[in-house]
């Protein structure tokens, strides 16, 4: 099942304290921006890949595409102040396909296998996205003091990518853009709807570079992969 897939590319990055975007930041000598790209670049059933960038950064970044042979790119719209903003901003480049991914361009690691799990439970159920099981106790806190335990059972932590029926998501994002609502991610547009979202178990590998200590365990899994 072929489908598209959407990069918001146009973060600051502050937590990472870089000074930079931090898709631009070395993981085994390489950007990576262009690690999760090249995932989405041998990818058959992919058919096409949108930025979202920052003006200012489109140059670099098509300057990247270049020189790492990324050649599924087919636009770079301008993002926005929130990854809602520029995830609208792709989609309204874009036209019309059945499935459509939405992708944090910071999880370097996501897999094939689970990309084709994702895009088949979107054609079939309409939603579908990645998670992981809770591993740690989890505790509801008010005011610094714990004032319940929740049981970890139903707890999922929630990852991209996030796959939809392009006509659904595409309808999500206007209701919500209508109503002046802005998400943390694209199902909680999509449940606004009333529409069921499916959980598509994931790998704690799929993790997003986020903090410094995240590119520590980045590196550590493109040891383990090349070993």
């Amino acid at each position: 099942m072929q489908y598209e897939v959407v990069l918001p590319a146009a973060g600051s990055g502050k937590r990472m304290g870089a000074g930079q975007n931090k898709l631009f930041l070395q993981l085994n000598e390489k950007p990576i921006l262009i690690h999760t790209l090249e995932v989405f670049q041998s990818d058959e059933d992919c058919t096409g890949i949108w930025l979202a960038v920052k003006p200012e950064e489109r140059e670099y970044i098509q300057g990247l595409l270049e020189r790492y042979h990324i050649t599924k790119v087919k636009g770079l719209p301008n993002g926005g102040q929130e990854r809602q903003h520029s995830v609208q901003s792709c989609m309204k480049a874009m036209q019309q396909v059945e499935i459509v991914l939405v992708h944090d361009a910071a999880r370097p690691f996501i897999t094939k296998p689970i990309i084709s799990r994702l895009v088949g439970a979107a054609q079939e159920k309409g939603a579908a996205i990645a998670g992981v099981r809770a591993k740690d106790t989890m505790k509801k806190v008010r005011d610094g003091v714990i004032v319940e335990t929740v049981d970890r059972e139903s707890l999922w932590m929630i990852q991209t990518p996030q796959a939809f029926r392009f006509k659904l998501l595409q309808q999500a994002e206007n209701h919500a853009e209508e109503q002046g609502f802005l998400g943390t991610d694209e199902a909680m547009l999509v449940e606004r709807l009333g529409h069921q979202v499916h959980i598509v178990e994931s790998t704690y590998e799929n993790v997003k570079m986020t903090t410094k200590e995240d590119l520590i365990f980045g590196e550590a899994i493109l040891r383990q992969r090349n070993n």
